[in-house]
């Protein structure tokens, strides 16, 4: 997830609290919430990306 946020333009993770946090350069910013640090379910994941305003067709062109 942080490898495509970076291929978005996305800076990070950095610290915030509980959870990492991505920054977006014009100051958008996303928790990326992962308490077991395995694979985030694709749910998450698409609420996460609504958070971020990334279209979930963008998301699944940048290379895996």
């Amino acid at each position: 997830m942080i490898r495509r946020f970076r291929e978005l333009g996305w800076g990070g993770p950095y610290p915030s609290g509980k959870h990492m946090e991505m920054r977006y350069p014009d100051r958008r910013r996303v928790s990326i919430p992962n308490p077991h640090g395995s694979d985030i379910d694709w749910s998450l994941t698409k609420r996460i990306l609504e958070q971020a305003g990334i279209d979930p067709e963008s998301w699944e062109k940048v290379k895996r």
